[in-house]
């Protein structure tokens, strides 16, 4: 006991007998209050006040100061009365509700349901939370992860792949949506190349998309052999274009290495002869031609004459090498669900008309506040304009902003403020939330109307995706723990002896120049203030490869939570059913890799 020392103390002073029964009383209900609040408790006992009559030291009253009501217990003389006075004046909505699920030991039980998590004041981040396990009575590979995009567009994997120029154009797409989930591609450049990027994407049927493949003309030479780097042959068109749809011939690695003469016009060696096959053929047609024919590679092309991309056989080995995943994302038409993001301007109304037109399956509003006149008026001219398009608002933290959206007609938000890696909204603007709390609040309110909400950042491990699955999420949207993959935009480059790739946010100078300063409603100031910065992550390998196995740790998480599916991880949080804790800063280092001179962190 910690004030023990009292019951044993022969004083003849009674003011040092009555000081330290009054420090053994406060430690008493200091005790009640951490086996009624455990963490919260601190809040509570550093509250208590002792009060004194005048003229003596003796402890008379003791007062908590609760928020919403304060307590005060008078005349405590004994533990078992003050127990019993500060049971009989607390609140009753202080008073914990029954739990059917909940095995208790006295006043003592585990964690705490997310309403009261939740509503202390407090913004908690993915890693501030841990959740308690729960019963366990199916195998891992029971668990469904498919799940809502938004109100009509369901996925087989809760992964997104956020709009950002260094994150989602066609290739990122087209293997987001073979794995299962679907990628949005980003506004920030002109109407005419992103409804470009969606037709690309749109034209494929095979797990991925070459990102560069080279054009020529019948009169250029090839002086490098870097030309061959991203693909297996060069194509010959007659303006050496890719919108020239007339193909006149192909030149591979092997050919052009063989040359005696690399300045040689490439219409003296090309193979004019090309065997093409239609891009409609999906990844088992395109397989099976190359396993019974002579040939190294195969162009797919479109039913005009376009090449759409072309497969090798080593493509096909890579890819038969890959985990599998869900069922792909597909519309009724066969073709890969592809999402677009949007802004809040006049000229974006016209891009939403060339988005639908390039097929566009669903178009994501962005912008760093969604809750502003100009994104309600956006969502209820896009749902009047185009009502079997599904609309997803955002961003949002708030059940306030959320509740505005929903009466405007979204079908989706997204919600995240300041969480990215890359983003300093939170630190240049001191708004936003911490990402724990905003997914559980938003998605609450969300579920009342059956809005899918999308987690939007903060994402950096498999963890941190069951956490926001849990909290309520249908999806999570991803920038930086895609970034860096084979199917993110540019080149690698080394640095520092690192293979990396450039990684910038939206709100970041450099992003701003090309067009995303609309986004955080900027683009008529003249002073452009900074809301993101630039950055570079190391290569991750192709998400064909690291989203599976990353989907397969989710399962895990759920299995310990008891959860068969997300349907069921929500019902579990919202019942109560599911426990959670805050966790400090030493639970949080415990929690990780600790105590090592060294070691190597491999997660597949």
């Amino acid at each position: 006991m910690a004030c023990g020392k009292t019951a044993n103390r022969r004083s003849g002073d009674a003011k040092m007998r009555n000081r330290d029964l009054c420090n053994f009383d406060c430690s008493f209900v200091g005790l009640c209050l951490r086996n009624l609040y455990g963490s919260m408790s601190s809040s509570y006992s550093s509250s208590i006040q002792k009060k004194k009559r005048k003229g003596d030291g003796a402890l008379k009253e003791m007062c908590i100061n609760h928020p919403s009501k304060p307590i005060c217990v008078s005349s405590i003389g004994r533990p078992q009365k003050a127990q019993a006075l500060f049971t009989k004046h607390i609140p009753k909505t202080l008073k914990r509700p029954p739990q059917a699920t909940m095995t208790t030991v006295g006043e003592m039980e585990d964690g705490f349901p997310a309403t009261r998590l939740f509503n202390q004041g407090y913004s908690y981040t993915y890693d501030d939370v841990i959740f308690l396990p729960h019963y366990i009575d199916f195998p891992t590979d029971s668990v469904l992860l498919n799940t809502k995009l938004s109100r009509n567009i369901n996925l087989s994997v809760p992964c997104v792949a956020s709009p950002m120029d260094t994150v989602t154009e066609a290739s990122m797409a087209v293997s987001m949506a073979a794995l299962g989930g679907i990628g949005i591609i980003h506004s920030n450049n002109t109407a005419s190349e992103q409804s470009s990027l969606i037709r690309s994407a749109k034209s494929h049927r095979i797990p991925f998309a070459s990102a560069d493949i080279p054009f020529f003309s019948p009169d250029d030479t090839i002086t490098s052999v870097s030309v061959f780097d991203s693909s297996p042959c060069a194509f010959i068109t007659t303006n050496g274009s890719k919108s020239d749809k007339k193909l006149l011939g192909v030149v591979d690695k092997l050919t052009w290495k063989g040359l005696s003469d690399k300045e040689a016009r490439i219409s003296t060696y090309m193979k004019k002869d090309v065997v093409t096959l239609p891009n409609t053929y999906n990844f088992e047609d395109v397989a099976g031609y190359l396993a019974t024919s002579e040939l190294d590679f195969v162009p797919l092309v479109s039913s005009d004459g376009e090449v759409i991309d072309v497969v090798s056989k080593s493509d096909v080995e890579m890819i038969k090498g890959f985990p599998k995943s869900g069922l792909p994302s597909v519309g009724e038409n066969g073709e890969f669900l592809v999402g677009a993001s949007i802004g809040t301007r006049e000229t974006d109304k016209e891009r939403l008309e060339h988005l639908v037109k390039a097929g566009a399956n669903v178009i994501v509003i962005d912008s760093s506040q969604g809750n502003s006149i100009y994104q309600i008026n956006m969502i209820k001219y896009a749902k009047k304009m185009f009502p079997d398009i599904d609309v997803i608002g955002g961003n949002v933290v708030t059940m306030y902003q959320a509740q505005n959206l929903i009466q405007a007609g979204v079908d989706g938000l997204r919600v995240g403020m300041g969480s990215g890696s890359i983003c300093t909204t939170q630190e240049v603007c001191a708004v936003g939330r911490g990402q724990a709390t905003a997914v559980y609040k938003v998605s609450s309110i969300a579920a009342q109307s059956g809005i899918p909400v999308i987690a939007d950042g903060g994402i950096s491990n498999s963890g941190h995706i069951v956490k926001a699955l849990t909290l309520g999420a249908s999806t999570v949207m991803m920038g930086s723990f895609l970034a860096g993959s084979t199917e993110a935009p540019g080149a690698y480059q080394n640095q520092g002896g690192q293979r990396v790739k450039k990684y910038r946010g939206m709100g970041s100078l450099e992003a701003m120049t090309k067009g995303s300063d609309a986004r955080y409603l900027g683009d008529t100031a003249k002073m452009k203030i900074a809301q993101g910065v630039v950055g570079a992550v190391a290569d991750k390998g192709s998400v064909l490869k690291f989203i599976p196995y990353t989907m397969q740790a989710v399962k895990q998480g759920f299995q310990d939570l008891g959860a068969s599916s997300v349907q069921s991880a929500h019902e579990l949080l919202r019942s109560g059913t599911l426990r959670l804790e805050v966790r400090t800063g030493a639970a949080q280092v415990e929690g990780g890799v600790h105590g090592l001179v060294s070691y190597e962190k491999k997660s597949f």
